[in-house]
């Protein structure tokens, strides 16, 4: 494995991943920084958690040269969350380097962004949105950009934020470097990339020694008791913090009052929320204020906080893509993590198509409180040994007529 010193990096740089106590590069890292730094168009996937950012951050700040006042390097991303955390890491990077970063997201005023345009800006982090407005406003021109990153472009290329993605790619030049990185990246990804990219090298990065450590199995449910069975899982005993994921933003804001009223400490991450009461909330969880966050998919992709043990899919996610991201807000840093899914008799084909999707058939547990749900000491074994005592010793529920959650188990899964 070879070391960052290996690189040919600016000075800056080298003395900006020292202070990070960052050494060696992860695997994602290690096969597109020299693609990145030989100029060269990249499609990359490698799982949550794996370092993405760092192995596009470091090329950008080799390639923008700080004595041109123009902005020559731009991150899209698809939440505001994931926008702070990459410039975060950029804004470290930089110190020393000359070089100038700028937030452009919304759900704040326009005035500090457009002062920051105005001051020089050579590298943006934005969501389309925000950026798109910035450029209509004449705040930000991208004639002179060297590199285009989409980060989780998967989200980033499809229907809800394409339109925005394209138009903002229209206002760049065409010899510019693009490279698109994500957890998923579907066939779809690498069609409408062709549009955009020269000859890209793609890169997926599998690496054992990197995959994370998360526990995965379902729970076969009755939808009435759902709200019940999350109680009970959220009194077991835990050395983390859980974040649960719910469908709607209705749905989630109403599920987080109910769990506050049952002596919860919940905070509530949803995207109808201002940027004040959505930092507020991600404050108190990072913090350790609330052990709870209940939070739509706004908190599948760039939401980094180490201390999560346990992702809890309260509502089953619309895609295997959303899964993926979902219970990759566990398990970070080489951390063990649990994620259990609650699946209901009218889930059941949304879930089966999941699966077929992942290429997986995740263990069943009974819920607790069940007839043969975990009680006593059985609920401190681990989850996929519960699983497997329960293939042994019960019969699977019925609904309908059909066998409910007859899979194999006993596996612990190599997750997303």
């Amino acid at each position: 494995m070879p070391k960052f010193y290996d690189y040919a990096l600016r000075e800056s740089s080298q003395k900006a991943l020292e202070r990070m106590d960052i050494h060696t590069p992860t695997p994602i890292q290690a096969q597109s920084i020299p693609v990145l730094l030989e100029k060269r168009d990249i499609i990359a996937q490698a799982q949550t958690g794996s370092g993405k950012t760092l192995a596009f951050a470091l090329p950008i700040m080799e390639h923008c040269d700080p004595a041109r006042h123009e902005v020559q390097a731009i991150i899209l991303t698809p939440t505001r969350e994931l926008a702070r955390q990459v410039g975060s890491v950029l804004s470290d990077l930089s110190k020393g380097s000359g070089l100038r970063v700028t937030l452009l997201y919304g759900g704040v005023s326009y005035g500090p962004q457009e002062t920051a345009l105005r001051r020089g800006s050579h590298v943006v982090v934005g969501t389309p949105g925000r950026v798109l407005d910035h450029m209509r406003r004449r705040n930000l021109r991208l004639e002179q950009l060297r590199m285009l990153i989409l980060d989780e472009a998967d989200e980033m290329l499809d229907r809800g934020f394409a339109p925005d993605v394209e138009r903002i790619i229209s206002g760049t030049p065409k010899d510019r470097l693009t490279a698109l990185f994500s957890a998923t990246t579907p066939d779809w990804v690498h069609k409408i990339a062709s549009k955009h990219q020269i000859d890209p090298e793609i890169i997926s990065s599998k690496n054992e020694e990197s995959e994370l450590d998360i526990e995965q199995v379902v729970m076969d449910v009755f939808r009435q008791d759902k709200f019940q069975v999350l109680i009970k899982l959220l009194k077991q005993p835990l050395d983390g913090t859980t974040l649960v994921f719910g469908r709607t933003k209705h749905g989630v804001r109403n599920l987080g009052r109910k769990l506050n009223n049952q002596g919860f400490q919940v905070s509530v991450l949803e995207g109808n929320l201002g940027q004040n009461q959505r930092d507020r909330a991600l404050g108190r969880f990072r913090e350790g204020k609330s052990d709870v966050l209940v939070a739509t998919n706004v908190a599948a992709r760039g939401l980094d906080v180490l201390h999560i043990a346990r992702v809890i899919n309260f509502d089953v996610p619309d895609t295997a893509e959303l899964m993926t991201h979902r219970i990759g807000r566990t398990g970070r840093m080489g951390r063990a993590g649990q994620a259990i899914t609650l699946v209901t008799a009218t889930d059941l084909s949304k879930w089966h198509e999941i699966e077929r999707k992942l290429g997986v058939k995740l263990p069943r547990i009974p819920a607790p409180g069940s007839e043969n749900g975990a009680n006593g000491a059985d609920r401190h074994q681990p989850l996929h040994k519960q699983a497997q005592a329960n293939t042994q010793n019960s019969k699977p529920k019925k609904f309908g007529g059909s066998r409910f959650g007859r899979r194999r188990s006993g596996r612990r899964l190599a997750r997303a």
